[in-house]
C-alpha cells in the first residue's frame, strides 16, 4: 500500500504540464515591437510599461498635481483616469479612486509571493500599477496606485 501511495503521488507531481498553465499572450488595438517601443518610449518609460516596473515613489511630478483634466497612458493616450478622481493616498505614487470603465484592464500578478491586482492599459497592455482596497470609504473603497511615468496628463481646455 506504501508503494502505491508513493508511486501515485510521483506520477501526480511529474505528469502535470505547468506550462499548460501560462497564459496566453494577449493581443491589444496598439501593438508594436519591442524596438518600435523603445525608440518611443523613454528608459523609465520602458521600464515600467512594457517591463512591469516601479519607479520610485515621489518621483513623478504627476503625484502632487491637482489640477483639472484627465490622465491618458503615455504610450498610446488612451484616457484612464480623471483628475476628479484623483485623491492623496500618502504613497507617493498618484492615486485615484476609479479608472476611466472600459480603457483600463486588469490581471493577477504574483511577482511578490502574494496576489496582487496589476493594471494594464486595454488598448496597448501597458503596465500602470496595482490596485487595493484601502482608498476612500466614501467613494469606491479603491486605490488604483499608478506609476506617474505611465501617464500623461492633459489639461482641461
Amino acid at each position: 500500500m506504501k508503494n502505491l501511495l508513493i508511486a501515485s503521488l510521483f506520477i501526480c507531481l511529474f505528469s502535470c504540464n505547468g506550462s499548460a498553465q501560462k497564459e496566453a499572450k494577449k493581443t491589444y488595438k496598439v501593438s508594436k515591437t519591442e524596438a518600435e517601443w523603445k525608440s518611443q518610449l523613454t528608459e523609465k518609460e520602458y521600464y515600467v510599461l512594457r517591463q512591469a516596473g516601479t519607479e520610485r515613489p515621489n518621483s513623478s511630478a504627476l503625484n502632487k498635481n491637482y489640477d483639472s483634466g484627465i490622465y491618458v497612458c503615455k504610450a498610446c493616450e488612451t484616457p484612464l483616469f480623471k483628475s476628479e478622481h484623483k485623491f492623496d493616498s500618502g504613497s507617493g505614487w498618484p492615486s485615484f479612486d476609479r479608472e476611466i470603465k472600459g480603457n483600463v484592464a486588469f490581471s493577477t500578478d504574483n511577482n511578490l509571493g502574494y496576489t496582487r491586482i496589476e493594471e494594464h492599459c486595454a488598448t496597448c497592455g501597458g503596465h500602470l500599477g496595482h490596485v487595493f482596497n484601502d482608498g476612500p470609504r466614501k467613494t469606491t473603497g479603491k486605490r488604483h496606485c499608478i506609476n506617474g511615468v505611465a501617464l500623461k496628463f492633459i489639461p482641461k481646455n
